[in-house]
């Protein structure tokens, strides 16, 4: 509304500049810088301690089974928190609860520098999976909120993802040079900087959440505690199926309590007054359709990547630097990738392009289960399938889900979309490994195989990419039926 004032025309109803809306990625570049670096360190934390292992093994004289532990905690951790500490935020405040992880993250690393014991270092882990449980949902929410309009909020989540890929891609290969020269100490180091980046980027570069912008319904312990333990033990099954085979009655024990554990998370959810997660909220069709589909692309990316990391190592006869050589069209894909993703979304809508790069996922995992076997040109355009729609995915689903959620409600939205690729990423490699331990006889791992063994080999392969296949597709159909 235009008012005469002192002899000028003014618009009262006009936004200020100081509460409008940001109208490109420029505006908010210390802020995008902090959360940048928050998905960097996650991506880190999950791939460059891979490679000091041996060295850990020795120093600490950890046991296989520890060694397991360190780089385990940090995922059930990570993915056990996740939803109860979105929901926490979405109550007491995204930046702080935010902030309070960076602390948490930088202290936990410095800690690295005293370890003495396997143990130590499995509880530093451990905290650093608590730290990232309380950044990394966040960073998606944040992103979010930043902008009114959907194309800024796929560039910035598009930018985001980038730099935390780049970190995964590059992990292994940055801990190898620098074990060359530094202690193992170093690589877990590297996050103290990292936090302060993005402490400062966020303390400065995002404003703290508004009271009409959080909900204050009381916790909900009861469901807290049964989506933790449901997610632990959903985390945990997988891998004790590949660790101690399908004939062991701990994996089955494992899964039945996990299903029960989710059955009496639903039921309390759907009886509590104030729910932990409104079930009614994840059977939005924007919600549940984007979970589906980012469930479907971590599914297949672990999947393929176990097998394809074993085929070309064991069956092939690849030495391990050829081997990560033939991971590179999924590397590049998954880094360079992040261009097409905005170009798409404008052609044919944010829907449209999540089911789109949905289905490559599922052709990519069709092309290896049907042809992966007769040679690497199969492998690669597999690989880049997956890897590409895997990228879109990425941005797209869980863009789909800050969409179709009220704006109280936006960190337990990311929290589940983090949720749901950790544990479609566990029970993926757990489907490759029970099939391959299923199918194979004697020791994978031998350093010569029969001609019996081989074809073994090669039909389980088989068989795992068609049963992801299958999967997939199913998750994938699900999606597209509730959009």
């Amino acid at each position: 509304m235009n008012v005469r004032r002192n002899g000028a025309v003014e618009n009262v109803g006009a936004p200020t500049e100081a509460s409008r809306a940001p109208q490109s990625l420029c505006e908010v570049g210390v802020a995008l810088a902090g959360l940048s670096a928050v998905f960097l360190f996650e991506m880190l934390d999950n791939s460059i301690l891979n490679v000091a292992l041996p060295t850990i093994g020795r120093e600490l004289s950890a046991s296989t089974t520890a060694l397991q532990w360190v780089t385990g905690v940090y995922a059930v951790v990570f993915g056990g928190l996740m939803l109860a500490l979105g929901a926490l935020a979405d109550r007491v405040g995204r930046r702080k609860i935010m902030l309070v992880g960076l602390v948490l993250l930088g202290v936990a690393s410095l800690a690295t520098a005293f370890v003495t014991t396997a143990e130590q270092l499995i509880a530093i882990r451990a905290a650093m999976g608590v730290a990232a449980a309380m950044t990394t949902p966040g960073s998606l929410a944040l992103a979010f909120r930043l902008f009114d309009e959907d194309g800024l909020r796929v560039r910035a989540t598009t930018l985001i993802s980038t730099v935390g890929l780049v970190g995964l891609g590059i992990g292994p290969t940055v801990g190898g040079f620098v074990l060359a020269f530094a202690p193992w100490q170093v690589l877990l180091l590297v996050n103290v900087p990292i936090a302060a980046l993005a402490f400062i980027g966020i303390r400065r570069g995002i404003p703290a959440d508004k009271a009409d912008d959080l909900h204050r319904d009381p916790i909900d312990g009861a469901g807290a505690l049964l989506g933790t333990a449901t997610i632990v033990l959903a985390l945990v099954a997988p891998t004790l199926f590949v660790h101690a085979g399908t004939a062991s009655p701990l994996p089955w024990l494992t899964t039945a309590a996990a299903v029960a554990m989710a059955v009496l998370f639903v039921v309390c959810e759907r009886s509590a007054r104030y729910p932990l997660l409104d079930l009614k909220l994840v059977a939005r069709p924007l919600v549940s359709s984007g979970l589906a589909f980012k469930a479907a692309a971590g599914l297949a990316t672990a999947g393929l990547g176990y097998l394809v990391t074993l085929q070309l190592q064991l069956d092939w006869g690849w030495t391990p630097a050829e081997a990560a050589m033939g991971m590179l069209p999924q590397v590049v894909v998954l880094i360079a990738g992040g261009a097409l993703i905005g170009p798409l979304v404008m052609r044919v809508g944010l829907d449209k392009a999540a089911w789109l790069s949905a289905g490559a996922v599922v052709c990519g995992l069709a092309v290896y289960g049907l042809l992966g076997r007769f040679g690497y040109v199969w492998v690669a355009i597999a690989l880049v399938l997956v890897a590409a729609g895997m990228r879109v995915v990425g941005v797209v689903a869980g863009t789909n889900v800050m969409r179709g959620l009220p704006a109280n409600r936006t960190t337990v939205g990311a929290a589940l979309v983090d949720t749901a690729s950790e544990v479609t990423t566990a029970i993926g490699i757990a489907v490759s490994g029970t099939i391959l331990a299923a199918l194979f006889t004697g020791d994978l791992a031998t350093s010569s195989w029969s001609t019996y063994q081989t074809t073994e080999f090669r039909e389980a392969v088989t068989w795992a990419g068609l049963a992801l296949t299958v999967l997939a597709a199913a998750l994938v159909g699900w999606g597209i039926t509730r959009r």
